[in-house]
């Protein structure tokens, strides 16, 4: 026999540093995330949503404690069976001598060896039962939906909260199972209860028990399995063409699974018999019956029923089942009332009758009145260098639209708010003095009707009717609400960034606010006034203790050093209105694109939240971030998590106060079932609909995010006839959106203010074109309302499916293949400028027509450019406009008059700033030849008059840095300077 091999031991000075390390890591560990969760605490306090807090972390606990301590455990128990019977004698052979020095290691250090593996796994097990919180309140608040599967008789409840829940529970087992399994075939291998290559008995008595009982447990949780198996049929992807139990999974696997049921339990009992009948052949057997049976009748018979039976008329086996799916898929994405139009049925495609179309719009068309020209994903830079004032201000990359009622009359608008622009501070205002006390907050909002531009010199620019600091216009907005401390640029590389704001009464005002007066003759501004915050927002840091939690926090002395940081401070963090909404209330998807409105005079943040399940039977699953993406995504607006799901709400609208940080949950759907179960886990966090002010509803939007999802679904799940869905013969396809220079991302949908068919008036809504599936021809054209009285209502136009009606990429081929469109195109697009497309609006005319608006913005190549509107581009039919103005473009399309209801074809711009322009010089007139004066000669003063107009025209251009028309001005000023020197010269000048 070898001697035991002597274990290595560690001297007292390594034990002392090893030690040593080791504490000091855990009290880094243990002081930050202690840390990380108190300034979570603050954070939930101070915005009134500790319910959430509390509700959280203790699941979170409940979760980890229950898990980890079975999962440890248990396995630790079985580990300690198998050692506490371990054989007292062992018979004499290699294998036992090659594992003694083993068992002599382990021995004096068991205890130890034993726990660490309990806590290590469960450790492990805790950590990742703890993510799982949301399924466990969802399945102790659920709420029926009040809907029964049609296969079992269920309430779809059963699907969406408690299924998910049972299978979390089964994965745990079978892990328990398994790990206890093979702790203790190690043990009993090391300890001699396990004989492997040991002549003789191979399990003693005690091994036999506990494999026995294991195994039994672990085939009994398979019968558990194969059960619950049944209903997970419902999620079946067997079928071709659609989600859910097909012909084959009802008829040749749903009572396989039940048999199965019976044949696991007759194995597991048979295990646990072999605890009696000490003879592994009787398991062995039952074991040997459940593997063969499984193989058999629940795959190969399935499989062959799907090969035989159901392939060579899947069209009409699968029909019942189609039906469902299709049903459960509307149910499931809220797509079971939508008001579908056939319309244009006796049109021809191109050949539309332009007459009727004309009656309609002299008679006063609310579509053409507000057709939009101002597009909000392409005017960032404009707002900017229009309105930004201060390099310390900003606008996001992409703004919005909303509409306010003004005077009666409703219209929409694009608006931004002056935001805090963080990363365009400059080198000497980028410390920490300044990033965070100073520059606090940014101030106002800017408004211009989406239908009009500024006309004249200043042409092509929005008409901004709310603009300038203090915050002046036609939509009224307070002092303080037009602070803007909680915004989507307050944020540095991702990161958001903290401001400490208040001071001591008395104390002199720290934080600029806006700048004081006019610039002087220098262009220096004459000052700048400050402003202490006095909102209810942020966490108080008065005390030392808590100066020292955000310097540690933030790893920042500035808290403990910096006399900024007073007994009247608070620190401002987490400022993104998305993230607040989706940190007070986790259990939400929250909109990629939160927009300001003015309510009440205050500047609040309005999104919209998502409840959301990967589990309701039958409907189709997806991926959320991949439907809810378009051309547009990542560029003013956040991506959503690509997650699996397959039932969707708007069940939540939010607002997020833009001077204080409030957050406000309102119940919008209150009918949902998943809202009200995390309603029932979360009380009192959502308010209920009644509580929202009428103002506020007022600018409710039908939420982006949702409507690509939704129209996703409607390209397929708009048919009725199951056999029709089969064949897929009628699906649409989301046309590429045609100005991204042919990338093949999905059109964006567009917010309109249009009459829809069948309406007198026009309303607010959200709008997407649709093709023929493989083709880029026009199918159908979808809206959704956001008027109040009838928001959410979904409207399908079809049209004839043989009719070859434009889609978008064929409209926006027809603009640039236009001779006039593309002689401007190859001037505008030089080294000095570039063509910018707007958006390609659908605007449906009448009952028979679809007109095409799309506006042509050009912007200098130069550093401080932005764009301007220069053309309008339309197409009704197989005719093109293209001028100027809408009106104009109009006019050429359906002849003289058709323009007139077009808001640009007489725009009082007497709201508008009047713009500053260089003062001309009017070249001399030469001394008469007689020295003595002399009248001006005829057609002078006009030549003068033109001269100036042309100069005005070329300091615009110079301004904006548009090169394209500073060179058609200069080339106009030639003409003019000849037209002057000819007028001269008929006059008798020198």
């Amino acid at each position: 026999m070898r001697p035991p091999v002597p274990v290595p031991t560690l001297s007292r000075r390594a034990k002392l540093v090893i030690g040593a390390i080791a504490v000091l890591l855990v009290l880094f560990t243990v002081v930050g995330t202690l840390t990380n969760v108190y300034v979570d605490y603050l954070w939930f306090d101070a915005t009134g949503f500790t319910e959430v807090f509390w509700t959280e972390l203790q699941t979170r606990a409940m979760l980890f404690a229950v898990a980890g301590v079975a999962t440890g455990g248990l396995t630790a128990l079985a580990m300690y069976l198998a050692y506490r019977f371990r054989p007292a004698f062992r018979p004499m052979s290699l294998e036992q001598q090659n594992l003694e020095r083993y068992r002599q290691s382990l021995e004096p250090r068991r205890g130890l060896v034993l726990t660490a593996i309990a806590v290590v796994l469960g450790l492990f097990a805790g950590f990742t039962a703890q993510a799982s919180w949301e399924t466990w309140l969802s399945f102790r608040n659920s709420t029926d939906f009040g809907r029964t599967d049609p296969q079992f008789g269920v309430d779809i409840s059963f699907f969406v909260f408690d299924y998910p829940f049972y299978r979390l529970l089964l994965g745990f087992g079978f892990a328990i199972a398994i790990l206890a399994l093979i702790g203790s075939l190690l043990t009993h291998y090391v300890f001699g209860g396990l004989r492997l290559q040991t002549p003789g008995q191979k399990l003693t008595a005690a091994a036999r028990v506990q494999l026995s009982v294991l195994v039994g447990v672990f085939v009994a949780l398979k019968a558990v399995a194969y059960w619950l198996d049944r209903y997970g049929l419902v999620y079946s992807d067997r079928g071709d063409v659609f989600t859910g139990a097909s012909y084959t999974d009802v008829n040749a696997l749903l009572v396989p699974k039940t048999i199965l049921v019976w044949v696991a339990v007759v194995c597991a009992v048979a295990f646990f018999a072999n605890i009696v009948v000490r003879n592994f052949l009787l398991p062995a057997m039952a074991l040997v019956l459940l593997l063969v049976s499984s193989m058999v009748i629940g795959v190969a018979y399935p499989a062959i029923v799907q090969q035989f039976v159901v392939k060579p008329s899947a069209n009409e086996r699968e029909a019942p089942y189609i039906k469902r799916a299709i049903e459960s898929t509307r149910e499931a994405y809220g797509l079971e009332d939508i008001d579908y139009v056939d319309f244009a049925q006796e049109s021809t495609g191109d050949q539309v009758d332009t007459e009727s179309a004309l009656a309609e719009l002299r008679e006063g068309n609310g579509t053409i009145e507000n057709a939009r020209l101002l597009d909000p994903n392409v005017l960032a830079d404009t707002f900017t260098a229009r309105q930004q004032i201060r390099n310390v201000y900003g606008f996001p990359e992409k703004l919005d639209i909303d509409r306010y009622t003004i005077d009666g009359e409703t219209r929409d608008y694009v608006v931004a708010v002056r935001e805090l622009n963080s990363a365009g501070l400059s080198e000497n205002q980028d410390t920490w003095i300044n990033r965070h006390t100073v520059y606090t907050h940014g101030n106002g909002f800017v408004a211009a009707p989406a239908n009009e531009v500024v006309a004249g010199q200043e042409g092509g620019e929005p008409r901004f009717t709310t603009r300038d600091l203090p915050t002046r216009g036609n939509i009224d907005v307070t002092a303080d609400g037009s602070r803007i401390y909680y915004g989507e640029l307050i944020e540095v590389n991702g990161q958001d960034v903290y401001s400490v704001v208040g001071a001591p009464e008395g104390a002199a005002p720290r934080e600029f606010d806006q700048p004081e007066g006019t610039a002087d003759e220098d262009g220096a501004e004459e000052g700048q006034i400050n402003n202490t915050y006095d909102g209810e927002g942020g966490v108080s840091i008065g005390s030392f203790f808590r100066q020292l939690t955000f310097a540690i926090y933030y790893r920042e002395r500035n808290f403990l050093l910096s006399s900024a940081v007073n007994d009247a401070s608070k620190v401002l963090y987490v400022r993104d209105p998305r993230e607040r909404v989706q940190k007070a209330a986790p259990f939400l998807e929250v909109d990629g694109d939160p927009y300001p409105a003015v309510i009440d005079g205050e500047v609040q943040w309005i999104l919209d939240g998502y409840t959301t399940s990967d589990s309701y039977p039958y409907a189709e699953q997806m991926e959320l971030g991949e439907a809810a993406a378009d051309a547009l995504t990542g560029t003013g607006t956040t991506a959503l998590p690509n997650e699996t799901f397959n039932y969707i709400r708007n069940s939540v609208k939010a607002t997020v106060d833009a001077y204080d940080g409030t957050v406000t949950l309102y119940a919008w759907n209150e009918e949902d079932p998943v809202l009200q179960t995390f309603m029932k886990a979360f009380p009192g966090v959502v308010e209920p609909r009644s509580a929202m002010s009428e103002e506020l509803v007022s600018h409710v939007r039908y939420p982006e995010d949702l409507f690509k999802v939704q129209r996703d679904i409607l390209t397929r799940y708009h048919v009725d006839d199951p056999q029709a869905f089969y064949s897929g013969n009628d699906r649409w396809q989301i046309p590429d959106d045609p100005t991204q220079g042919g990338q093949a991302d999905a059109q964006p949908p567009y917010y309109i203010l249009a009459e829809r068919p069948g309406e007198d008036e026009a309303s607010f809504q959200l709008t997407s074109a649709l093709n023929a599936f493989n083709r880029q021809n026009l199918s159908s054209f979808v809206s959704a309302s956001s008027d109040p009285e009838t928001y959410g209502q979904l409207q399908v136009l079809r049209l004839p499916g043989n009719t070859p009606f434009r889609g978008p990429q064929q409209v926006q081929q027809s603009f640039n293949t236009n001779d006039d469109v593309a002689r401007d195109l190859n001037l505008f697009r030089s080294a000095d400028s570039q063509p910018v497309f707007g958006n390609l609006l659908t605007l449906p005319i009448g009952t028979d027509g679809l007109l095409y608006v799309e506006p042509l913005y050009v912007e200098g190549t130069g550093a401080n450019s932005f764009p301007l509107l220069r053309k309008v581009l339309v197409n009704y039919g197989d005719r093109v406009g293209y001028a100027d103005t809408l009106s104009e473009a109009l006019d050429q399309v359906f002849g003289a008059g058709a323009g007139e209801a077009a808001a640009d074809n007489d725009v009082d711009d007497g709201d508008t700033p009047e713009p500053v322009t260089p003062a001309p010089t009017t070249p001399p007139s030469g001394p008469p030849a007689d020295g003595g004066a002399s009248p001006p000669a005829p057609g002078l003063d006009q030549a003068v008059a033109d001269m100036n107009a042309v100069l005005g025209r070329l300091a615009d251009a110079q301004r904006s840095g548009d090169f394209a028309a500073q060179g058609q001005a200069l080339a106009d000023l030639q003409r003019a300077v000849e037209a002057y020197q000819a007028a001269q010269a008929a006059g008798g000048g020198g």
